[in-house]
């Protein structure tokens, strides 16, 4: 018997050491810390010296990987814990936003620093975005006046196309509107924005992100009313911010209302029922007629699918259009609601170009229908009509026009005749 121990196995071959660039760098933000707070000591309160120290420093530091470090520093001085306290262990600067003086020449001027710091290294756009969302979020952890410059910052930033009006969502956090923290800061915010371009600006960034219909949510529940959203903005001098919402709250009671009435005929209805039901909500959300002919006419157009053939939807639109008659003619009882129809029709077969060669004869069925007068044909016809294809449906009406004008001096000479 063999008593020799039988030998293990042993691979064989090269080993190669690991490089240590393939290595996962740890994740360790103090030497940068100390890059940038070192930088920013030396430029001190002279932001040119901080943007021109911050664009150099791009190349020799890894702002990719250090992002949030670096913005939390330009903010807070420092790194942020979570909360927004600033970190014990890591080195400080009091040079940065929170350590600015209180004032919009000064919060013009940091803008500028990130700006120009963003402008020269693009990849931080979405790196800033996020870090503006956390800081948001932090905002009960900062004293009032880190929040008012944070604010202003953000507005001027918003106002520049530097930010999207989507960060603003952070503002919509439970916590911060139940304590008031979200209204407050959106006072400043808002004011600084305004200041800086006007309301259309912020009109068109919110409805760009969806947030138009949002304002309210700045608000606990109890107290989410335009009555309560316009007096605490208009008492805090945002008027216009204030009138802008409550636009936007009227323009979706309208497009509520479209939507039932639309409901309301594709289930076939009967008008009567219709007519009782606009009137009600008419009165409810205190539109005037002229507004309440334009959404039955949207509802009314918007019912039905239409021939794609421009020689069939004429013959559909007149048999659809004589259905509803009763409903159009319950809401043009005044001139400028046949006029805001007429408008309306003109729009409505411009924009379908199906319709283009309609409009005449949906014009004469409402005519004969007494939906329209001969009053508010000629007064479009004259000097109230659209350019939207004006030369196209002046010249479908000419005829009928001429008629009308013809019946009315007959008319007139008849009267004399008779007195």
């Amino acid at each position: 018997m063999n008593n020799q121990k039988q030998q293990k196995p042993t691979l064989t071959g090269q080993r190669f050491k690991t490089r240590k660039r393939d290595e996962k760098e740890r994740f360790d933000p103090t030497q940068f810390q100390e890059s940038i707070v070192q930088g920013l000591n030396q430029s001190g309160t002279d932001l040119e010296a901080v943007a021109k120290f911050l664009d150099a420093s791009g190349g020799k530091l890894d702002y990719r990987r250090y992002a949030e470090t670096l913005f939390d520093i330009l903010v807070a001085g420092g790194m942020l814990a979570p909360g927004g306290t600033l970190s014990d262990d890591m080195t400080r600067t009091e040079f940065c936003l929170f350590t600015a003086q209180e004032d919009l020449e000064t919060m013009q001027a940091y803008a500028q620093v990130f700006n120009k710091l963003i402008r020269r290294y693009k990849y931080l756009e979405k790196g800033f975005e996020e870090e503006i969302k956390k800081l948001l979020l932090f905002l009960k952890g900062f004293t009032e006046s880190e929040r008012n410059k944070l604010a202003m910052l953000t507005g001027i930033l918003l106002a520049n196309g530097n930010l999207s009006a989507s960060i603003l969502n952070s503002l919509f956090n439970e916590n911060l509107v139940k304590e008031g923290v979200s209204a407050a800061f959106a006072v400043k915010l808002f004011k600084s924005w305004i200041n800086e371009k006007d309301i259309n600006s912020v009109a068109v960034s919110l409805r760009k992100v969806g947030m138009d219909n949002r304002l309210m949510e700045l608000f606990p529940a109890n107290k989410r009313s335009c009555e309560h959203f316009s007096k605490y903005f208009t008492d805090a001098g945002l008027k216009e911010l204030s009138d802008f919402a409550r636009n936007q709250q009227s323009i979706g009671a309208r497009k509520e209302l479209q939507k039932e009435l639309q409901d309301m005929m594709s289930r076939g209805e009967p008008q009567r029922e219709i007519i009782a039901f606009t009137k009600e909500e008419m009165k409810k959300a205190n539109l005037s007629e002229q507004t309440m002919i334009s959404i039955i006419w949207t509802s009314v157009m918007s019912c039905v699918e239409w021939n794609k053939k421009e020689e069939l939807v004429t013959e559909q639109a007149i048999k659809h259009l004589k259905q509803y008659s009763l409903l159009l003619k319950a809401f043009t009882s005044q001139g400028l609601s046949e006029l805001s129809l007429l408008l309306k029709i003109q729009e409505y077969c411009y924009d379908n170009i199906h319709f283009m060669k309609a409009f005449q004869k949906i014009v004469v069925l409402l005519y004969k229908a007494d939906v329209l007068n001969e009053e508010a044909i000629l007064k479009w016809y004259s000097d109230a009509h659209l350019n939207k294809g004006k030369s196209v449906f002046l010249e479908q009406m000419k005829k009928f026009v001429e008629w009308l004008k013809n019946a009315e001096e007959e008319s007139e000479s008849e009267e004399e005749e008779t007195d």
